[in-house]
């Protein structure tokens, strides 16, 4: 009896030291996965090419692990980074792992083309209203032109939400931070970040906030560079979009050439060229069929958004069976963004599609708004 009553004070010193790891663990993931806390961002505001004049400069410096660029004039701002890659190894694979995996997209061979360089300010005239009109599946005005509708797979089996955008500012095509804070953790429902923002849609993002890896600019700042093996897709001020392996991303040449937007997610939807993707460098839980959001580009000043059902009455969709289903609506390029639960679309104050799950909160979305007040 004796040598078991010796036992207990162990036993319990014991037992306290696993409670108090235990609770050390816990507040670990809270703070690290959880609680949301701002990130450090770089902090850089890109300017339009076509507006900007440079006017003395201030120096940043970007954190390690962001691109190497020497140095880059952007308006009234010098940038300089260090650590990671210099330009020079532009076309070199980053280093690191990925769940989503690496990029697909080839080199396509060069064409000779007369590019159109018409201001997306005076295409599509035709598309746009001198005062506001909107109807149940339609909104004009002097500077946007969308029209939504859901659609169903020839077979029956797949429903999905297909918005036609046209704008003739390209500011109008924003994007939201959940509580309008860059950082980790902060979430909210696509719809209160649509409201926020006075948007006309809205679809969820890249949800950005769940890891510390890729490129995030967002309205013309840029919050974070660093090394990704994903797709990049880069839209700019002059309405061109582009979707790039991330190793092939540059921060000198997104300020040089106005990057607007870049998200970081993927995979790239369609080729270099345009042509449809049967292969993709990722598992095949991501390529097999799911609620898909994902982004598409026909030229600059014409996009759209389409949001796909699944895990219910409409079956999900593959990434090659989506890659075709941009290839048929005529983009040149397209981006595949968060999907699962994470799959809503906000159509004039209401969520049109059927979430998975019901849906869930997100760190960002992608928005089309007035920037102009019209009658």
């Amino acid at each position: 009896m004796e040598n078991v009553k010796k036992k207990h004070p162990v036993l319990k010193n014991l037992l306290i030291d696993l409670v108090l790891l235990g609770v050390a663990l816990v507040v670990f993931a809270l703070f690290h996965h959880v609680l949301p806390r701002q990130q450090q961002s770089l902090g850089i505001v890109i300017q339009n090419p076509a507006q900007s004049s440079p006017a003395g400069s201030s120096e940043i410096t970007a954190p390690d692990g962001a691109w190497v660029i020497a140095s880059a004039t952007a308006g009234d701002m010098t940038v300089s980074a260090r650590g990671g890659r210099g330009n020079s190894g532009k076309n070199s694979r980053s280093t690191g792992s990925n769940s989503k995996g690496g990029s697909a997209l080839t080199e396509a061979a060069a064409e000779e083309t007369v590019a159109d360089d018409t201001p997306i300010a005076e295409k599509f005239a035709d598309k746009y209203t001198d005062t506001v009109v909107v109807t149940a599946d339609s909104y004009t005005s002097p500077d946007i032109s969308i029209s939504v509708s859901e659609e169903t797979s020839a077979d029956g089996r797949i429903t999905y939400y297909l918005a036609d955008i046209y704008v003739r500012d390209i500011t109008c095509f924003q994007s939201a931070l959940a509580r309008n804070t860059y950082g980790s953790g902060y979430r909210d429902s696509i719809s209160g970040m649509a409201a926020l923002n006075s948007a006309l849609l809205a679809v969820n993002g890249d949800y950005y906030g769940n890891t510390n890896e890729g490129v995030v600019i967002r309205n013309g700042v840029i919050y974070r560079a660093n090394r990704t093996n994903c797709d990049v897709c880069v839209l700019y001020y002059d309405g061109t979009m582009r979707v790039m392996p991330g190793s092939a991303f540059s921060v000198e040449e997104a300020i040089q050439d106005g990057a607007w937007q870049a998200w970081t997610f993927g995979p790239a939807l369609l080729d270099t060229d345009g042509s449809v993707l049967t292969s993709f460098a990722s598992t095949n839980r991501i390529i097999s069929a799911n609620p898909r959001t994902a982004i598409g580009y026909y030229e600059p000043g014409h996009y759209c958004m389409i949001v796909v059902d699944g895990r219910g009455a409409s079956a999900g969709i593959t990434l090659p069976d989506l890659s075709q289903l941009f290839y048929d609506l005529g983009c040149t390029a397209a981006y595949n963004l968060d999907g699962g639960n994470s799959s809503v679309m906000v159509w004039q104050d209401a969520v049109i599609n059927d979430p998975s799950g019901g849906g869930r909160e997100s760190s960002d979305a992608l928005l089309i708004a007035e920037v102009n007040d019209h009658e």
